[in-house]
Order: structure tokens, then C-alpha cells, then sequence
């Protein structure tokens, strides 16, 4: 005695509707990840490629009204900007903040400046650079 079938004949009816879904969904998640490349890649270049002036605290010596920083910075040629500094009490109250201007054709500035402070500072920190 022979037993029916469960299958459906090939070819008869078309793709299954879970095929068609998988091949949706797979359309979908590549044009989503092309779209989040786009974005993390424009992002990246703002950030980086247009970034003209860094700097870095090499270190610094606290005092009663100023705070000495040994700041260096780096620059394309040319580039001017300015970097921002600040310095904090113990108790984490701002106690000063200043802009100093870098400019000239040097692409690395080491220099010492002097952030003035209201009390005595325990910190020194670069809070950015930024180019004009």
C-alpha cells in the first residue's frame, strides 16, 4: 500500500511567503547598515579631518592665585585657534578658566602659561582646542 504525500509539488505554487520575508528583511538590514556607514564615516571625517589644533596638559604646578601649565599643542601650519584651560579646588569648585591663543606657522607649540585662579587650584585641565 503506497502513502500520500505531504509535499507540494515543485515549482507549482510560487516561493513560500518565509522566503519572500527572509529576502525582505536581508534588502532592508544591508540598506540599514550602508546608512549607518554613511553616518559613522561623515561623522568620523568632521571630527578628525576637520580638527585643525590639539593640545595636551604635559603637566602642571599649583600656587595661592595661579596655576603654571605646560601645555603643547599641535597645529597645521598657519592654523590659528586658541585652547581652553581650567583649574578646580579641592572641593571641585571652578576656581579659574582662560582661552589661550595659539597662531604662526609652527605645527607644534610647547609653552608654559599661566592660568590666574580665584583660590588655590588643585588641577589643571584642558577642557579643548579649537581652530578659528
Amino acid at each position: 500500500m503506497s502513502t500520500a504525500s505531504t509535499r507540494l509539488p515543485e515549482g507549482r505554487y510560487g516561493r513560500s511567503s518565509d522566503e519572500r520575508a527572509d529576502r525582505t528583511l536581508k534588502i532592508v538590514g544591508g540598506v540599514l547598515a550602508a546608512a549607518l556607514l554613511a553616518v559613522l564615516g561623515y561623522f568620523g571625517y568632521h571630527y578628525v579631518g576637520q580638527n585643525k589644533i590639539s593640545g595636551e596638559v604635559i603637566g602642571f604646578e599649583t600656587g595661592e592665585d595661579a596655576v603654571r601649565v605646560h601645555l603643547e599643542v599641535r597645529k597645521d601650519a598657519g592654523a590659528a585657534g586658541y585652547c581652553t584651560l581650567r583649574s578646580q579646588a579641592e572641593d571641585g569648585e571652578l576656581v579659574g578658566q582662560a582661552d589661550f591663543r595659539f597662531e604662526g606657522d609652527a605645527t607644534r607649540i610647547d609653552r608654559i602659561v599661566t592660568l590666574r585662579t580665584k583660590a588655590p587650584g588643585t588641577t589643571a585641565e584642558l577642557i579643548g582646542c579649537h581652530a578659528d
